[in-house]
């Protein structure tokens, strides 16, 4: 099932309001590309949940680490499993279907996993044999929050479908004029044919709990899986694995992005600033501070008394701005930018005693000695320019990068003679 990731999509739908009425516009008629919404039955998308043997990689998502596996997300579709043991020699060995699956994280031998708008849990003892144990169905509830457009009657929206050259009559329509350029109705979604894009708008003995990248929407802290919905924080109760149980939602900012676990405290990315979230009550999040920055897309990582944050510009993010901030945080109450270096467009990062990995989109992988925050962009150990980095996990001197054109595993140990070791490229359909 191909879907287009609309979260954003729907939010700016959404803050766009109420648009002008086209009551004094209804004898006109303009030429629109279409978007027709698609709905799809719970059971359907149940029942299209199953474990498969090897596939390639395609439309690459979030990355995650755990006990030498490496859980790549498929965007919208499901997770590649790769076991890693091995960085040299990474294997491809299934293939775990999930409709409408973004994130994931892991507790012992319990992977989760959204599906559209439920969490789906799944016992990955065997990761020959992976079963879903529970679901927490509507969890995500605010997946689907263009009420015009969205009908539980309907079912669930799972994706849209393009209408090439559609006359909409506005004679026959209850639609609204918005500031992006299109309209929405009891349709479904229109846009001028030379304005907006709908595709562009849309982005196990076990240890306790795996790594996951930057870019994450999920993760854990202690028995806790905190996850991304909209404007809020979702918070699971996880102490009985297999048996999770949603215990409060937790609102924050319609902005929020990234989640980025440090001890017990919570580093939020927004397109505005950062958030810190003292967790220490697991289910009574409390807020610290918040570190403000302009309007930019902003992943964030944490090492000792500092925090990194990238900036990227971006149609999702409506910023210009590209740049890696260092922040001091040693009074999380009271977080202040230490130094700023200019970057191309940089995404996810990682950061391991003292060394930075910075994905900076179509100029590759750069890494740095960052021991002194004052002289990051002087110590420069190496630049993979000819690659499109999207997020990293650096881990025991083994980074594992995903980016446009595959996985990319890179030896670390020694830093004057970091070593590309691997690669797993991603097929693209014809």
């Amino acid at each position: 099932m191909k879907i287009l990731r609309f979260s954003n999509f729907l939010l700016l739908l959404s803050l766009a309001g109420v648009g002008v009425s086209c009551s004094d516009k209804c004898e006109e008629t303009y030429h629109y590309v279409y978007y027709e919404p698609i709905y799809s039955t719970s059971a359907a998308i149940k029942a299209a949940v199953k474990q498969e043997g090897a596939k390639p990689l395609s439309q690459i998502g979030r990355i995650y680490f755990k006990d030498g596996f490496l859980f790549i997300n498929e965007a919208g579709e499901g997770i590649h499993i790769i076991d890693n043991r091995n960085p040299a020699a990474p294997q491809n060995i299934s293939f775990l279907a999930i409709p409408g699956n973004y994130d994931l994280a892991i507790r012992g031998n319990t992977l989760y996993a959204d599906s559209y708008v439920d969490l789906v849990a799944f016992d990955v003892t065997n990761l020959n044999d992976i079963k879903e144990v529970n679901r927490i169905e509507n969890l995500f509830n605010n997946y689907q929050t263009l009420g015009r457009m969205v009908s539980t009657e309907q079912g669930i929206l799972t994706h849209w479908e393009k209408r090439e050259n559609v006359n909409v009559q506005q004679t026959e329509c209850n639609a609204y004029y918005q500031p992006w350029g299109g309209i929405y109705y009891e349709r479904g979604v229109a846009f001028l044919s030379n304005s907006f894009s709908a595709q562009a708008a849309i982005a196990p003995n076990p240890s306790a709990t795996g790594i996951g990248g930057s870019m994450a929407r999920f993760t854990i802290v202690g028995n806790h899986l905190y996850g991304l919905d909209g404007a809020n924080i979702d918070i699971v109760n996880i102490n009985t694995q297999t048996d999770p149980k949603a215990v409060k939602e937790f609102t924050l900012a319609w902005d929020i992005e990234t989640l980025f676990p440090h001890n017990d405290k919570l580093f939020v990315g927004s397109q505005s600033g950062m958030y810190i979230l003292n967790v220490s009550n697991p289910e009574l999040p409390v807020q610290l501070s918040r570190y403000a920055h302009i309007q930019s897309c902003d992943p964030v990582v944490v090492e000792g008394d500092y925090a990194y944050v990238t900036l990227r510009s971006g149609t999702a993010c409506q910023g210009f701005t590209n740049q890696l901030e260092v922040i001091n945080i040693s009074n999380l109450e009271s977080p202040i930018l230490e130094r700023t270096y200019p970057m191309t467009n940089p995404h996810g990062l990682g950061i391991d005693n003292g060394t930075l990995f910075i994905c900076d989109g179509n100029d590759g992988l750069k890494i740095y000695d960052a021991s002194d925050i004052n002289t990051i962009s002087q110590n420069q150990l190496a630049h993979y320019s000819t690659i499109k980095a999207f997020d990293i996990i650096p881990y025991q001197n083994i980074a594992m990068m995903i980016g446009e054109d595959g996985l990319y595993q890179y030896n670390y140990a020694n830093l004057q003679d970091i070593k590309l070791i691997s690669t797993i490229t991603i097929s693209r359909p014809e």
